[in-house]
C-alpha cells in the first residue's frame, strides 16, 4: 500500500471527523449519522495502516482520533458495582477456568518437584550441611524453633498484610513476566518450590514433618494454588508469543494480556484470604486438625468457585477479557 496516496485519499474524512468531534453544540441527526460512519471508516483505516504500512505519526493521530470518536459514539462509561460483581462472578473465574490446562499441570509438576527436593534434602546429610551449620539447623527445626515461631513473630494483622503483599507481588510478576517466553516464570516457580522443599527436607530429617505440614497446609493450599494459577497463566502468555493460533500475534497478546491483568486483581483477592489465614489461623491455638480443615475448606471453595461459576461463564462465552466496547478499535470494521 502506498501510504502517501492512502493518506491523501482519506485525509479529508479524518479532518471532517475531527471537526465533528470538536463541535460544542449538539449534533443534528444527520451529523450524528455522519460521525458514526466516519468513525467506522477511520477504525478501518487505522487497521489497514497498522497491518500494511505502519507509520508511528499517522497511527498515533488515527489512534487518538478513533478513541475520541468511540467515546463520542458509545458515551463515557463509568465503572459501577455491577462491573465488580460481573468480574467476580464471571470474568475472573472464567479466566482461571480457561487457563486450567496450564495451571493444573503446573501445580502437579511443581508439587512433585517440591516433594522430590524435600526427599533429597531430608535423606542426604551432606546436602543439609551445605544449607546451614548443624547448630543453625537445630535452631530451625527444634520445638519452638524458627520454623514454628515464624508465623507468630509479628502481630497477626501486620504479618498478614506483609504476606499478602509479598505473595501478590510474586503472582503479578508471574503474570507480567510471562511475556518473556515464560522463562522468568519458571525461575520464580522453582524458587518457591525450592523453599518449600527445604522446609520439608529439614523438618522431616528432624522427625517433625507433621508439625511442618500442620503449619503450612492451613494457608499453603490456597496460597500455592494462586501462585500456580499465576504461573500457568504466565506460561500461557509466553506460549502465545510463540504460537498465537488463528489470531494475529498482536491481537492474541492484547487479549491474553488484558485477561492476565484481570487475573492479577482477582488473585490479589485470593491471596488476601490466604494471607488472613496465615496471619490469624496458622499461629492460632486451634488444634492442628481444625487449622488444616479451615485450609482445605478454603481450597475447596476456590475450586468450586472456578469450576462451577467459572466453567458456566466460560461455556457462555466469557473469556475474562474486557467488554468489547472497551477494547481498542483497531479491528477491521466495515465502512
Amino acid at each position: 500500500m502506498d501510504l502517501d496516496v492512502f493518506v491523501s485519499a482519506h485525509r479529508a474524512e479524518w479532518d471532517r471527523l475531527d471537526a465533528l468531534l470538536r463541535r460544542r453544540r449538539r449534533l443534528t441527526g444527520a451529523e450524528a449519522d455522519e460521525l458514526v460512519t466516519l468513525y467506522q471508516r477511520a477504525a478501518t483505516h487505522l487497521s489497514l495502516i497498522q497491518s500494511s504500512a505502519p507509520d508511528p505519526q499517522i497511527s498515533g493521530r488515527l489512534t487518538q482520533l478513533v478513541a475520541r470518536a468511540r467515546s463520542a459514539v458509545t458515551g463515557t462509561r463509568r465503572a459501577s458495582w455491577r462491573d465488580v460483581t460481573t468480574f467476580l462472578t464471571q470474568g475472573f473465574p472464567a479466566a482461571v477456568y480457561r487457563s486450567r490446562h496450564w495451571w493444573v499441570p503446573t501445580a502437579l509438576l511443581s508439587t512433585a518437584i517440591a516433594a522430590l527436593l524435600g526427599w533429597w534434602i531430608g535423606t542426604h546429610p551432606e546436602v543439609q550441611a551445605s544449607i546451614a551449620a548443624p547448630a543453625e539447623l537445630r535452631d530451625l527445626t527444634r520445638p519452638g524453633g524458627q520454623y514454628e515461631t515464624y508465623y507468630s513473630s509479628h502481630p497477626a494483622a501486620s504479618f498478614a498484610a506483609q504476606v499478602w503483599t509479598n505473595n501478590a507481588q510474586a503472582a503479578a510478576m508471574c503474570l507480567v513476566l510471562g511475556i518473556f517466553l515464560g522463562l522468568p516464570v519458571l525461575w520464580i516457580l522453582f524458587q518457591n518450590m525450592l523453599n518449600l522443599g527445604v522446609g520439608i527436607g529439614l523438618m522431616s530429617s528432624a522427625d517433625r514433618l507433621d508439625t511442618f505440614l500442620g503449619l503450612v497446609l492451613p494457608h499453603g493450599l490456597l496460597e500455592l494454588t494462586a501462585v500456580f494459577v499465576a504461573a500457568g497463566t504466565g506460561l500461557r502468555l509466553g506460549w502465545t508469543v510463540i504460537d498465537p493460533g488463528p489470531r494475529t500475534r498482536r491481537a492474541a497478546l492484547a487479549e491474553e494480556g488484558r485477561a492476565a491483568l484481570g487475573m492479577a486483581i482477582g488473585l490479589a483477592l485470593v491471596l488476601f484470604v490466604s494471607g488472613a489465614i496465615e496471619g490469624f489461623v496458622t499461629p492460632s491455638g486451634l488444634p492442628t486438625w481444625a487449622r488444616i480443615t479451615i485450609g482445605i475448606a478454603a481450597e475447596l471453595a476456590f475450586l468450586v468457585y472456578v469450576y462451577v461459576l467459572g466453567g458456566r461463564a466460560a461455556r457462555a462465552g466469557e473469556t475474562g477479557d474486557v467488554d468489547k466496547t472497551e477494547r481498542s478499535a483497531s479491528v477491521l470494521t466495515a465502512a
